[in-house]
């Protein structure tokens, strides 16, 4: 993220740092008061420093921007694989990849939000910037996708557009939370939701393996994942609670 937007700050932890601070300012203001509307003087007071020392870690109130919006996918670059490290088999790492990509969403819902109406506000190299992170972090799902296809748990006609409607169908969790969170938890809606998007691809063989896997779920006891992990990485608990809320829905249908 720190070669994207030049700082005149030499030292890379004080400038993730601040622009950490600029960052969440900026979302709570661009989303409260809207992006033409709020002044680097307005971002800096709501950080807590002042406007002179923003130039120090960013050009413009353009590039704090992009940093707010650049916050999602970089996590989702980060989170993903975390999620997958541990696991091997596809339909495991499909689920856990689509979960991690879910949290990390819901955890930013006002990011999210500000993506939607200030995209447009960019300069035009941060765009295809955004763009083409968007496409990497896409790629990871795409990726779980084609490895299920490729064991013949799933029949796919196009992967990158199943890609896209899973992460649309994810973005809607923070564009109606407003009436979602009435209605049902983050859980759930990831499970009938989100999932049901690829499990509807789902051939004779992956439905037998998914089967299992929410057999073999239902069996093994929870397990607090480490400190460092529980926001980062939900992989374990996260697939044991989709595989066998969705196995008990099944039985008792």
């Amino acid at each position: 993220m720190l070669d994207s937007v030049k700082a005149i700050v030499e030292d890379p932890e004080r400038v993730r740092n601040r622009r950490h601070q600029l960052v969440t300012a900026a979302i709570a203001l661009f989303n409260r008061q809207g992006f033409y509307s709020t002044t680097v003087k307005d971002i800096a007071r709501e950080a807590g420093f002042s406007a002179g020392l923003v130039y120090q870690y960013v050009g413009d109130k353009h590039d704090v921007l992009f940093l707010a919006l650049q916050k999602i996918v970089e996590t989702n670059k980060e989170r993903i694989p975390i999620a997958l490290s541990d696991l091997s088999d596809p339909m495991e790492r499909l689920v856990c990849a689509i979960d991690a990509y879910c949290r990390v969403l819901a955890a930013n819902g006002d990011a999210v939000l500000l993506t939607y109406r200030e995209t447009k506000s960019l300069k035009k190299e941060h765009k295809e910037r955004l763009k083409r992170l968007e496409r990497e972090t896409n790629a990871m799902i795409s990726a779980c996708l084609a490895e299920c296809e490729a064991k013949g748990y799933l029949t796919i006609e196009k992967i990158e557009l199943l890609t896209y409607h899973i992460v649309a169908v994810a973005h809607a969790w923070a564009l109606k939370h407003w009436r979602l969170r009435e209605i049902t938890t983050l859980d759930e809606y990831i499970r009938l939701n989100v999932h049901s998007a690829w499990q509807a691809c789902l051939t004779a063989q992956g439905k037998r393996h998914y089967a299992k896997l929410q057999t073999k779920a239902s069996r093994k006891p929870a397990r607090a994942a480490p400190r460092r992990d529980r926001v980062a990485r939900p992989a374990a608990s996260a697939l044991r609670a989709q595989l066998h809320r969705g196995g008990r829905r099944r039985r008792g249908a």
